[in-house]
Protein backbone atom coordinates (compact mmCIF):
# COMPACT_ATOMS: atom_id res chain seq x y z
CA UNK A 1 0.00 0.00 0.00
CA UNK A 2 3.11 2.15 0.50
CA UNK A 3 4.54 1.80 -2.31
CA UNK A 4 1.17 2.07 -4.63
CA UNK A 5 0.93 5.50 -2.69
CA UNK A 6 4.61 6.74 -3.46
CA UNK A 7 4.81 5.76 -6.90
CA UNK A 8 1.66 7.67 -7.87
CA UNK A 9 3.22 11.05 -6.71
CA UNK A 10 6.18 13.26 -7.75
CA UNK A 11 7.30 13.46 -4.22
CA UNK A 12 8.13 10.36 -3.81
CA UNK A 13 10.21 7.48 -5.52
CA UNK A 14 10.98 4.14 -5.36
CA UNK A 15 14.58 2.54 -6.15
CA UNK A 16 15.07 -0.81 -6.43
CA UNK A 17 18.86 -2.66 -6.92
CA UNK A 18 19.20 -5.47 -9.12
CA UNK A 19 21.30 -7.65 -9.21
CA UNK A 20 21.77 -10.53 -11.57
CA UNK A 21 18.39 -10.31 -12.20
CA UNK A 22 17.30 -10.71 -8.25
CA UNK A 23 16.37 -7.67 -6.56
CA UNK A 24 18.57 -7.22 -3.69
CA UNK A 25 17.48 -3.84 -2.25
CA UNK A 26 14.94 -1.01 -2.17
CA UNK A 27 14.69 2.35 -0.69
CA UNK A 28 11.63 4.81 -0.40
CA UNK A 29 12.03 8.08 -0.52
CA UNK A 30 10.24 11.39 -0.06
CA UNK A 31 10.25 15.33 0.13
CA UNK A 32 7.46 17.18 1.70
CA UNK A 33 8.57 20.77 0.77
CA UNK A 34 10.25 21.03 3.62
CA UNK A 35 12.48 18.36 3.88
CA UNK A 36 13.54 15.10 2.27
CA UNK A 37 13.06 11.68 4.39
CA UNK A 38 13.67 8.34 3.89
CA UNK A 39 10.86 6.31 4.51
CA UNK A 40 12.43 2.46 4.03
CA UNK A 41 15.67 1.16 2.99
CA UNK A 42 15.77 -2.94 2.94
CA UNK A 43 18.48 -4.90 1.71
CA UNK A 44 18.29 -8.82 1.42
CA UNK A 45 20.15 -10.63 4.12
CA UNK A 46 22.14 -12.45 2.31
CA UNK A 47 23.58 -9.06 0.59
CA UNK A 48 24.05 -7.12 3.21
CA UNK A 49 27.73 -5.41 4.46
CA UNK A 50 28.73 -5.19 0.74
CA UNK A 51 27.85 -1.72 0.41
CA UNK A 52 24.49 -1.84 -1.50
CA UNK A 53 22.67 -0.14 1.46
CA UNK A 54 25.17 2.73 0.87
CA UNK A 55 24.94 2.44 -2.45
CA UNK A 56 21.23 2.83 -2.15
CA UNK A 57 21.34 5.75 0.22
CA UNK A 58 23.43 8.04 -2.33
CA UNK A 59 21.22 7.28 -4.98
CA UNK A 60 18.36 8.03 -2.88
CA UNK A 61 20.16 11.35 -1.64
CA UNK A 62 20.90 12.01 -5.87
CA UNK A 63 17.56 12.17 -6.44
CA UNK A 64 16.17 14.62 -3.06
CA UNK A 65 19.30 16.71 -4.53
CA UNK A 66 17.11 16.78 -8.34
CA UNK A 67 13.88 17.93 -6.03
CA UNK A 68 16.05 20.69 -4.65
CA UNK A 69 16.06 19.05 -0.85
CA UNK A 70 17.82 21.19 1.17
CA UNK A 71 17.69 18.20 4.02
CA UNK A 72 17.17 14.61 4.59
CA UNK A 73 15.86 13.38 7.78
CA UNK A 74 15.27 9.96 8.37
CA UNK A 75 13.72 7.91 11.40
CA UNK A 76 15.31 4.93 13.27
CA UNK A 77 14.10 2.93 16.45
CA UNK A 78 16.01 3.75 19.39
CA UNK A 79 16.93 -0.12 19.92
CA UNK A 80 18.19 -0.34 16.48
CA UNK A 81 21.70 -0.22 17.15
CA UNK A 82 22.63 -1.79 13.56
CA UNK A 83 20.66 0.96 11.91
CA UNK A 84 22.08 3.43 14.25
CA UNK A 85 26.37 2.33 13.55
CA UNK A 86 24.74 2.10 9.67
CA UNK A 87 23.51 5.78 9.20
CA UNK A 88 26.43 7.30 11.42
CA UNK A 89 28.77 6.00 9.56
CA UNK A 90 27.42 7.60 6.41
CA UNK A 91 27.56 10.90 8.11
CA UNK A 92 23.82 11.44 9.47
CA UNK A 93 23.91 12.71 12.89
CA UNK A 94 21.40 12.08 15.61
CA UNK A 95 18.66 14.93 16.15
CA UNK A 96 17.02 16.06 19.31
CA UNK A 97 13.75 16.26 18.75
CA UNK A 98 10.47 14.04 20.12
CA UNK A 99 8.59 12.22 16.51
CA UNK A 100 5.28 12.07 17.62
CA UNK A 101 2.02 10.27 15.47
CA UNK A 102 -0.91 9.51 15.20
CA UNK A 103 -2.42 6.96 13.07
CA UNK A 104 -5.98 8.26 11.01
CA UNK A 105 -7.20 4.91 10.19
CA UNK A 106 -8.49 3.65 13.21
Amino acid sequence: MDIDRAVKTRSSTLLVGEKKANRIASIMAGYDGHRGWIYYLAVDASERTRGYGREMMLEAELWLRSQSTPKLQLMVRSDNQTATAFYTALGYERQDVSVYGKHLND
